[in-house]
C-alpha cells in the first residue's frame, strides 16, 4: 500500500515551483494533501474538495476514448494565478494525483521528467 502523505511530500520536494500536491480516490475523496511551506492557499478547504471532485469526474470522462487514444498521461489547466494538473496513479484503486504549480513553472517538464518517474517507482 502506498503512503500517500509521503508521496505528497515527495512531490513538493521534486521542484520549488510545485505549490500543492493531493491524492484523491476514484470518488473524489481526498486521502492526502500537502502545501509547500509558506504557500497561501488560493482556495478554501471546501473549494479544494469541490475542485478535486470535479477533476476526478473529468478524468473519468476521458476514459471513454482511451481505447482509441491511449491512457491519459495527465490533464492540465492554466489559470491566471496557478497551473494545475491531474495525473492518474496506476494503482488498483484508481487514485489521482492533483498538483498545482506557480504560473512560471515548466509544468510539462516537471510532470514528465520528475513526477511520472516518481509515480512509476512507487
Amino acid at each position: 500500500m502506498v503512503d500517500y502523505d509521503a508521496l505528497c511530500l515527495k512531490i513538493l520536494d521534486i521542484d520549488p515551483k510545485v505549490r500543492f500536491a493531493s491524492v484523491a480516490d476514484h470518488l473524489g475523496r481526498i486521502v492526502a494533501s500537502q502545501y509547500r511551506k509558506n504557500v497561501k492557499p488560493l482556495l478554501t478547504k471546501e473549494e479544494s474538495e469541490l475542485s478535486v471532485t470535479q477533476s476526478i469526474l473529468r478524468m473519468g470522462t476521458r476514459s471513454v476514448f482511451e481505447n482509441k487514444l491511449g491512457p491519459t498521461i495527465f490533464a492540465f489547466a492554466m489559470y491566471e494565478r496557478v497551473k494545475r494538473a491531474t495525473i492518474p496513479i496506476r494503482d488498483p484503486d484508481s487514485h489521482c494525483l492533483m498538483v498545482s504549480f506557480d504560473v512560471e513553472a515548466e509544468h510539462e517538464k516537471i510532470i514528465l521528467q520528475k513526477i511520472i518517474p516518481l509515480l512509476a517507482a512507487e
